[in-house]
């Protein structure tokens, strides 16, 4: 569904992406892994269009999307949920949900029962302020809003960062659970081998702007990848 080749992307002078790759396929959880600060964040930016991509090229379904903003690739059925969660704190959680509809006609613009279904407690919380929730409840809440958009591709970046044991496991079953759905492709930003061991079929390793091993993560050795992963 998605292939990005060729990628090069700069921070003024600071060439932050160099000649990035990476591809995500519908039924498949890709996972991006690499260290702090070698540009997983930022390619992800690139794919959504958030920050603009100095060459290279970006294939959604067979279509060039490299220079398209960000919301039409939204329109597209690309959703992102950033890290740190970006959800709006003044606002409710039914409020932040209806964020979503934004990217949908009109007539979609009500919240999938599979969000209350995936998420429970966002049922019960659906009048209280999203600043007010915990952070593994922020967690499922952004996580919800992007699937009322109705995505075909859902990018995570560090979906599990900072969150109690307990929700990272309940996170983790709904992002395998949508990977295996079949009609969605999952691109996951991570730096910790085990989470990418549980979840993902295909591996994407980066450093220092390059991505350096990609292809089914039972194609490498642990060890192959864990160097690149080790301050």
């Amino acid at each position: 569904m998605l292939s990005a080749t060729g990628i090069n992307l700069y921070y003024g002078a600071s060439h932050i992406l160099r000649d990035a790759h990476i591809a995500a396929e519908r039924g498949r959880i890709t996972c991006l892994l690499g260290r702090n600060g070698v540009g997983k964040t930022s390619f992800l930016r690139g794919l959504t269009g958030q920050t603009p991509v100095r060459s290279g090229q970006i294939l959604w379904d067979g279509e060039d999307i490299t220079h398209l903003p960000a919301h039409s690739r939204a329109h597209r059925g690309i959703a992102y949920v950033p890290q740190g969660r970006d959800i709006f704190p003044r606002l409710t959680v039914e409020e932040n949900l209806m964020t979503g509809f934004n990217c949908l006609p009109r007539s979609d613009a009500r919240v999938p029962p599979e969000v209350f279904e995936l998420f429970p407690v966002l049922a019960d919380m659906m009048g209280r302020r999203g600043g007010d929730l915990s952070g593994g409840q922020q967690q499922q809440l952004a996580i919800g809003r992007a699937l009322v958009t109705r995505p075909r591709l859902l990018l995570l970046d560090e979906p599990t960062e900072g969150i109690q044991p307990s929700i990272i496991k309940d996170i983790e079953k709904v992002i395998r659970l949508l990977g295996k759905r079949g009609d969605m492709a999952v691109l996951l930003v991570e730096q910790y081998y085990e989470l990418a061991c549980d979840l993902a079929d295909d591996v994407a390793v980066m450093d220092r702007g390059r991505i350096l091993l990609s292809g089914p993560i039972g194609d490498f050795e642990e060890a192959e990848i864990r160097r690149h992963l080790t301050v």
